[in-house]
This record gives structure tokens, sequence and C-alpha cells, in this order.
């Protein structure tokens, strides 16, 4: 009959979708650990070969990057890595996040409702569980994810969709991990997080957005620590 699926259509499609998001992880920590040169064009035939996998995740793997801001496609030359980012361009990331994220703390703080509280808490709690940047991706990419999302939730608890989405699409989280992570960073990162959440608990508009500003200079000075002046 149409539309009916066998047994084995349906087991099929979540040891895809397992071995796509396999191949993302691993593309996305060569690119993050700088295995594939910042600017360097990505093979996909040589990455499959690589990886033991047909071109098909690969290209489904570097279309999700692309959208993640970490490689990009040209005409007839295929993906390339995207270039880390300059001083200016991590100067102007964090001038971009300042104007977005503090307005997004103050709001939330206004119209954050219980479930978006409660998540804020969650992500914190879960990122002290985690350690924080130094050594390969793979030994932070839980704390780089659980900060991006906390970022996301507080952007979302504004209640504001454009606003929201042009927090996430910043992607700021992935282009500074890539820089190379600052050692000792996590803990400070946790207490300024924790005086946004507790401002935002309060509902004091004025004290989320200045916590977060707090949080974002604060960020600002320890990746410009690692430029040579």
């Amino acid at each position: 009959m149409r539309g009916t699926r066998g047994p084995s259509g349906a087991s099929q499609a979540p040891v895809r979708q397992a071995l796509s998001d396999s191949v993302y992880e691993d593309i996305k920590a060569r690119v993050m650990d700088h295995e594939i040169a910042p600017g360097a064009r990505v093979g996909i035939e040589a990455l499959a070969r690589t990886l033991d996998v047909s071109p098909t995740p690969v290209r489904e793997a570097l279309a999700r990057l692309e959208a993640d801001g970490l490689v990009v496609k040209r005409s007839l030359s295929g993906y390339r890595a995207t270039e880390l980012l300059t001083r200016q361009g991590v100067e102007e990331l964090f001038e971009m996040r300042l104007l977005l994220e503090t307005r997004a703390a103050a709001l939330a703080a206004l119209h954050a409702d219980e479930g978006q509280l409660d998540a804020m808490e969650a992500t914190l709690e879960a990122m002290q569980a985690h350690p924080g940047p130094g050594g390969p991706y793979a030994s932070y990419r839980d704390f780089a994810a659980l900060d991006q999302r906390f970022h996301d939730v507080v952007a979302a608890a504004a209640h504001r969709p454009l606003l929201a989405d042009a927090v996430e699409r910043l992607h700021a989280h992935l282009h500074i991990f890539r820089l190379n992570s600052v050692q000792d960073a996590g803990e400070p990162t946790l207490d300024e997080h924790e005086r946004v959440v507790r401002a935002i608990l309060r509902r004091r508009a004025e004290r989320a957005a200045e916590a977060m500003a707090e949080h974002l200079t604060r960020s600002l000075e320890r990746q410009l620590s690692r430029f040579s002046p």
C-alpha cells in the first residue's frame, strides 16, 4: 500500500541520522582544531575516504557547517574552511553582542516565562559539570554547546523573535572558541552567567543588562589577550 513503511525503512532512518550527526561532529572538530586549516579547501571525496563513509553524509555535514559559519561554499571551488577572526573581527563581533544581548537580557527579565527561567538555571548547572576551555575541541565541546545554549535561552526569553534570531546567527561561540580557547576562562564565565541569571530571576531589567554587558566586556578582554599588542 502507498504511504506505508516496512520495519527496515523505519529502523534505517535513526541509523542514517546517527551517521550524519557523527560525520558532522567529526568534521566540525577537525575545523575547530585546525586539522582542516583556516581557508583550506575541504574535499568531499577525500573526507569520505578518511572517514570511511559515502560522500552523502559528508555533503550533509558540510551544509550544516556552512549554516554554522565554519565553512563557505564557492562556485567552482567547492567548500573552504572560513578564515579565523582577526583582532578587529573579534572587536566587531563583541560590539554586535553588546548591542543585542544586553537588550535581550533586559527584556528577558521582564518577559521570561517559568519554563525559560528553569532552562537558564538548568543550563548553568549543566555547565558546572563540564570542563571549560582548554585542549582539543572534544574536551570542551559540551561546555561550548552549553555556553551557546545559555545565551540563546536568554535571547529567546526576551520574546522578540528577530532579536533572538540575530543572536543565534552570530555563531559567536564557534568563532571565538575556534581561535584557540583561553585557559581558565570557565570559572569566570560561570560566575558572570550566574549574575545574569540572578538579575533576570529578580526581574531587574536594568541590572540584567548591566550583568550581561559586564560578562561580554570581560569575555572580550579575555579574547583580546591572545593577540599581540
